[in-house]
């Protein structure tokens, strides 16, 4: 039996699995679309490996949204897109901000009263509820939000310190009250949260997904001399310092060790 948009929700192939808000992440359950022995195969162990397609719903109520470029599958109802570009400065600027940031120039808005599915994805979808806040988001996660939240360019404090810490220079930062979805390479239940009040975090390697802008970022020496640094086997460690949290998936660094030193498996 078919489905329509209204009642997808109800459909026995399909999990709710989180919901905030007009945003609702769903899975399903099994890939049922295979026509050819491989394709019966691979669905088969990627499902056994919980490999499964997720997707974005979004309700809109006479309110609007930011969407990644591209990542509208399709909609129904009295939804207008426009490019989100104010002019041809604001184009500029987001050309700029692509460029530094390694997004696209153009995150279209959709706004009215209607339903807008995503595009499919593997990765893990993750709904936050950002309150009057400011967080710095790794570069590849973002995937849409409400338009009451600020999306901009947010540069490194310690320009020095961020190409030594392999974090990139700029980051794109949510600011304000409102949903904000990512696409991520961990569930969420995966990730290790960790609140700082004016205190000290060190990591060794580039695995923080999110940060609070608050927080200053420097790239420094594990021990206090440069023979304590050798001692120890860590080197430089990246270092957030203050007062907020920051969001670190310490398995992507165990998996990412573990394809290198086995290429072929």
């Amino acid at each position: 039996m078919a489905y329509t948009i209204n009642n997808l929700k109800d459909n026995s192939n399909v999990v709710i699995k989180e919901q905030l808000g007009g945003f609702t992440v769903i899975e399903y359950k099994e890939d049922l679309s295979s026509t050819t022995l491989l394709e019966a195969q691979t669905n088969f162990f990627m499902s056994k490996s919980n490999m499964r397609n997720k997707q974005l719903m979004i309700e809109l109520s006479n309110s609007e949204v930011m969407l990644s470029a591209g990542a509208m599958q399709y909609m129904i109802g009295n939804i207008e897109m426009t490019s989100g570009v104010k002019g041809v400065g604001g184009l500029m600027r987001n050309i700029v901000s692509s460029a530094v940031t390694g997004t696209t120039a153009i995150k279209p808005l959709y706004k009215g009263t209607g339903t807008i599915l995503l595009e499919t994805t593997y990765k893990y979808l993750w709904l936050i509820d950002v309150d009057n806040d400011h967080i710095v988001i790794d570069d590849g996660m973002f995937l849409a939000c409400e338009s009451t939240l600020d999306i901009a360019v947010t540069a490194r404090k310690n320009a020095s310190s961020a190409v030594l810490g392999g974090e990139g220079l700029f980051n794109l930062s949510a600011k304000g009250k409102g949903i904000l979805a990512l696409e991520a390479p961990i569930p969420s239940e995966e990730a290790v949260v960790i609140e700082l009040q004016n205190d000290v975090l060190k990591v060794d390697g580039n695995f923080a997904l999110m940060w609070s802008n608050s927080l200053d970022f420097t790239v420094e020496k594990s021990g206090k001399t440069r023979m304590g640094s050798a001692a120890s086997g860590e080197g430089l460690v990246n270092v957030y310092r203050g007062t907020g949290m920051v969001w670190l998936a310490p398995l992507i660094q165990y998996k990412n060790s573990l394809f290198q030193a086995n290429p072929t498996s």
